[in-house]
């Protein structure tokens, strides 16, 4: 459906990981072998937490209808730009229209969320799900997307005080709906959240046949594996980042995320976490 990848470490232009890797961001967009769809060009979009900003700061979006691999704006902005904490996507629309209000990420407040992947028969879903959605939330849905639905879910159901369970009982709640309307597999994808300081990521589907993910190993030990590569020392050493798949070919250099978990990424540290594992 999209791909995508959220980073966390040492203030870095995001053009070092959007453009400027093997298989880069851009580069996916135009082929995703592990993709389940392999051109992602229904627009995209970046969010970033600018250098210096406090634990409630608001973080930036730019979105583009226009494909990721001929936007000139994404280059300059991506070159010009540094953050400690970002996400960007690339879309491969599956239904909703191609429009900015689609694109990933979506931003609530301090908080920045992204998905791949879908909710099945979402139409048959959909007005149960939107409901469900707190009135106060609902007036920052501003786009056709069951990304979008998920996200204000969510939030409705805890996300900014605890991300995981937040997505837990959101999860939960489109399986419930989905199997009142008769849909075997409701929840497809991986999520990304972030409050400005850790990012979650997730990867779960009922089928527990779930898009791909990904994460970087750390520097310290990367640098240890590939000490003539020149391009390792523009990260810091708590760099990290997460990836719908590989943005090289170096072994070892990117760790599966397994089905059904949460990595949890902040200051260099990383840590996985059952997610849903029995559920279904």
């Amino acid at each position: 459906m999209c791909r995508w990848l959220a980073y966390s470490g040492e203030p870095l232009r995001p053009s070092t990981l959007i453009l400027d890797t093997q298989h880069s961001l851009v580069k996916q967009s135009l082929n995703s072998p592990l993709g389940a769809e392999t051109v992602n060009g229904d627009g995209f979009g970046i969010g970033w937490y600018p250098t210096g900003t406090t634990d409630d700061s608001k973080p930036a979006l730019f979105h583009s209808i226009e494909p990721a691999w001929h936007d000139e704006n994404l280059r300059e902005l991506t070159h010009a730009i540094e953050s400690p904490l970002f996400f960007a996507h690339v879309r491969a629309a599956g239904g909703p229209p191609i429009q900015q209000t689609n694109c990933h990420p979506f931003r609530y407040e301090n908080w920045l969320f992204m998905h791949n992947g879908f909710l099945g028969d979402f139409v048959k879903m959909k007005r149960d799900l939107v409901f469900a959605v707190d009135a106060s939330l609902y007036p920052h849905i501003h786009g056709t997307t069951d990304s979008e639905v998920i996200f204000h879910l969510a939030l409705t159901l805890g996300l900014r005080d605890d991300p995981i369970a937040g997505i837990t009982a959101a999860v939960h709640l489109i399986e419930k709906v989905g199997r009142e309307h008769g849909i075997a597999f409701p929840m497809q994808g991986t999520m990304a959240v972030s409050d400005g300081t850790t990012i979650w990521a997730f990867r779960y589907s009922t089928q527990r046949r779930s898009r791909t993910l990904f994460h970087s190993e750390d520097i310290d030990t990367l640098r240890e594996l590939y000490p003539d590569v020149e391009r390792l020392n523009l990260f810091g050493r708590n760099a990290r980042v997460v990836v719908s798949e590989p943005l090289n070919d170096m072994p070892g250099a990117f760790i599966e995320v397994p089905e059904s978990t949460v990595a949890i990424i902040g200051e260099g540290e990383f840590d996985h976490q059952p997610f849903l594992a029995e559920a279904g």
